[in-house]
């Protein structure tokens, strides 16, 4: 049983608004152009579909083959192919689970690191355009809310024991 609070706050009429936000912001996040032009302000050339697991094993690893495709909504065998690419390029390294020694996962190396650092800090740059005409602290409650709203996603630890 879950031992977390529960405010009754009126929050309905926002449920709407929010998940249509919530719409906008993944379908904005998701164009294709919107990877290219990070990649070209980062000064890093690599496969589109290639980068965004790059990124999910350097935010979430080591993880998984299966963990970081249910992540990214990818097909397990196609996040396999793509991560054995990463490999190949030097940027991840698959080892053996402390674990559970059957599972493979995937670690950022260091060149890999390089390159999520390179993409943060152009991500950085472009966000400054977005949140331009934003207060300082506008930003710093919207970053503390998103982090507090995926946290509410997060599965409890007792959960998957």
């Amino acid at each position: 049983m879950s031992t977390k609070k529960v405010h009754n706050a009126p929050i309905k009429p926002y449920l709407r608004d929010l998940h249509g936000a919530l719409i906008e912001i993944v379908s904005a996040m998701n164009r294709p152009q919107r990877d290219d032009d990070l990649m070209q302000e980062a000064g890093v050339t690599l496969d589109r579909a290639l980068f965004r697991l790059l990124i999910g094993v350097e935010r979430f690893g080591p993880i998984g083959v299966v963990d970081l495709a249910e992540r990214v909504g990818l097909d397990y065998t196609t996040v396999s192919r793509q991560v054995a690419k990463l490999d190949s390029l030097g940027l991840v390294l698959r080892q053996g689970s402390k674990q559970d020694g059957r599972v493979r996962e995937a670690v950022i190396t260091p060149n890999g690191k390089v390159i999520a650092d390179k993409l943060d800090a152009a991500r950085e740059r472009l966000s400054r355009q977005v949140f331009e005409d934003w207060a300082e602290q506008d930003v710093a409650d919207l970053s503390r809310l998103m982090c507090r709203f995926a946290e509410a996603f997060r599965p409890d630890p007792k959960d998957t024991a």
